[in-house]
């Protein structure tokens, strides 16, 4: 299936996952609009990288969890555009430590940036999607938002609300004809589990029955099956994308 007359967000898109996504999408021939929070030099390589695929490509530099960003960025792509056609809702960040001494400025901006933004884009761009009858958000989780991982309680829950945020409006929805699931990744090789040492990453290997790190084409390709029509009965669904961890 080719994305050609699809209009697709994409947030956190200047690396990693979300760079995938966008390049999955623009050589389906899509056109792209890209979020970064500050990476300015590396989301408009990702622009020019798509463009020079011949696919039309904009970029919005800002913070999501940010809902008057949000609302001023929805507002300038519908100046161009009658609705976006799928939502992929991937920023997000991490944070490792002992719950008792995370603070209460981290726990906030970990909820912020990992689930209230994905509040703000939805709610922004739902209205046209309800109106025309038809749309897709997928949502990139983890499977710590499923199990829970020690020392990650703060992103735990945050993607704990992301899976259950998926699981209640694809139900609100699907009168609307608007489909929403979300990837629970595992361990992904992206810049966000650099940190790791050998010997830790080792270890989670140990616990993976692929033996393997998944990569962000992985789930680039997970989320162009899920917004085809080969995916057209399924809503509602926290896909574990995790070499068999959980």
């Amino acid at each position: 299936m080719d994305f050609k007359r699809k209009v697709v967000l994409v947030t956190g898109a200047s690396r990693g996952i979300g760079k995938e996504i966008a390049l999955a999408f623009a050589k389906k021939g899509a056109t792209l609009i890209l979020n970064s929070l500050k990476n300015k030099d590396k989301l408009e390589a990702v622009k020019k990288e798509i463009e020079e695929m011949g696919t039309k490509c904009f970029s919005f530099l800002g913070d999501v969890s940010d809902y008057n960003f949000v609302s001023s960025m929805f507002e300038s792509i519908y100046n161009d555009f009658e609705q976006i056609d799928i939502l992929i809702n991937n920023a997000g960040i991490s944070h490792i430590g002992l719950f008792t001494e995370t603070t209460a400025s981290q726990w906030k901006r970990i909820i912020d940036v990992n689930l209230n933004s994905v509040y703000n884009c939805t709610h922004l761009a739902l209205p046209p999607m309800i109106r025309n009858h038809g749309g897709n958000i997928i949502n990139i989780s983890s499977i710590w938002g499923i199990t829970g991982a020690s020392c990650e309680v703060a992103y735990s829950a945050s993607k704990g609300g992301v899976n259950s945020f998926t699981k209640a409006l694809a139900k609100e929805l699907a009168p609307s004809n608007i489909r929403v699931n979300a990837i629970a990744c595992g361990l992904i090789d992206t810049d966000m589990n650099s940190w790791l040492s050998m010997e830790e990453k080792n270890e989670l290997l140990d616990q993976i029955p692929l033996m393997k790190m998944g990569s962000s084409k992985d789930v680039a390709n997970l989320c162009i099956y899920l917004a085809s029509d080969k995916a057209n009965y399924m809503t509602g669904q926290i896909i574990s994308l995790d070499g068999g961890m959980i």
